[in-house]
């Protein structure tokens, strides 16, 4: 609570939302709350939740090199890491679940990271693929909009990041022993003698961490796994929009998506309010909702997308008998032990 990082945060969440419900009323918006249908919500959630079970299928799969742990043994694990991120700042689900990992099966957290890292690289790129299979409807929805212009730039950037992050684990996967010697010679080179033995320790059990890389077929495998999880997840957007009086394409929820977990990626107070929200009300705005509903609609599917996974990961967490306070202490002591 007391890092400028977090109130940075904060403060970055409030400017997104005066933003995104600016020229509102409270009255236009609850009347959207009280003309939607939540029953309706049920099969969004449902269809959520088998994204996060195709997750940890996925995390499953990429640690199977290291150990091979069951898909319903790694579902607790990243429900316990959604949860982290919706409620603590800095995406502290990721260390949590790295933590958990290495308690319940023992997976070193330098092999946990890299196969996070990994997920995250190729979440990015499905993203940025619903966003620029979308983007030309959109530009025809608005014409001369610089939102479209503003989108599509930052996407080719991000893409470029993205792809340039694949291409150097790929390379570091299909060549471990090379990748080992290159990182090694900067270590002798960069870091102080008394730190070197942990960094090449650490860089030789991320590079294991990436073994689920070099072969073609599994890159395809953890793509194909990473399309379908956002699928179900946009399959939430469409559920959760039923709900409510608008009606919009899929491929605009695969757009708003897609914009809208790029958006995340701008530092913000935890569980992504305001960035979020901001994102996701611009982009229904462009395919001609009203802004009422627009925003009524998006602070709905970001209840429902937090509320459900939190609950469930705060349960896990509470069946394995830990707190925050307990996972930063004991990383803090391996940190200077």
């Amino acid at each position: 609570m007391k890092r400028w990082q977090f109130w940075l945060g904060v403060a970055i969440s409030a400017v997104c939302l005066w933003l995104a419900l600016r020229g509102l009323t409270l009255g236009e918006v609850w009347a959207t709350f009280q003309g939607a249908n939540y029953w309706l919500l049920l099969p969004g959630i449902v269809v959520y939740f088998l994204g996060v079970w195709t997750r940890a299928w996925r995390w499953r799969y990429l640690l199977r090199p290291l150990k091979r742990i069951s898909t319903r043994r790694m579902f607790p694990v990243v429900a316990i890491g959604y949860m982290g991120n919706n409620i603590y700042p800095a995406r502290a689900g990721e260390l949590l679940r790295i933590y958990v990992l290495r308690r319940r099966e023992g997976v070193s957290i330098s092999a946990s990271l890299a196969t996070i890292i990994v997920e995250h690289t190729f979440d990015g790129i499905v993203m940025l693929a619903f966003v620029f299979l979308n983007l030309p409807q959109l530009a025809r929805l608005t014409a001369d909009s610089g939102f479209v212009g503003d989108i599509q730039t930052l996407t080719i950037w991000v893409a470029g990041v993205f792809l340039g992050v694949v291409s150097a684990f790929l390379l570091m996967a299909a060549m471990p022993s090379k990748a080992s010697r290159v990182i090694g010679w900067f270590t002798d080179r960069l870091i102080p003698h008394r730190f070197r033995m942990k960094v090449r320790e650490f860089t030789e059990r991320f590079l294991g961490g990436l073994a689920s890389l070099r072969s073609p077929v599994d890159v395809l495998i953890v793509l194909g796994t990473s399309v379908v999880i956002w699928l179900f997840e946009t399959g939430m957007y469409w559920f959760v929009m039923q709900a409510f009086t608008f009606e919009v394409n899929f491929s605009a929820m695969m757009l708003m998506n897609g914009t809208v977990n790029l958006a995340t990626m701008i530092p913000s107070a935890p569980g992504y309010v305001g960035t979020f929200d901001a994102t996701g009300i611009a982009v229904l705005e462009a395919y001609g909702v009203a802004r009422s509903i627009a925003a009524g609609y998006t602070l709905v599917l970001h209840a429902a997308l937090w509320l459900p996974i939190t609950l469930l990961g705060a349960y896990y967490m509470a069946r394995e008998s830990l707190s925050w306070g307990q996972v930063q202490e004991e990383m803090a002591r391996e940190d200077t032990g």
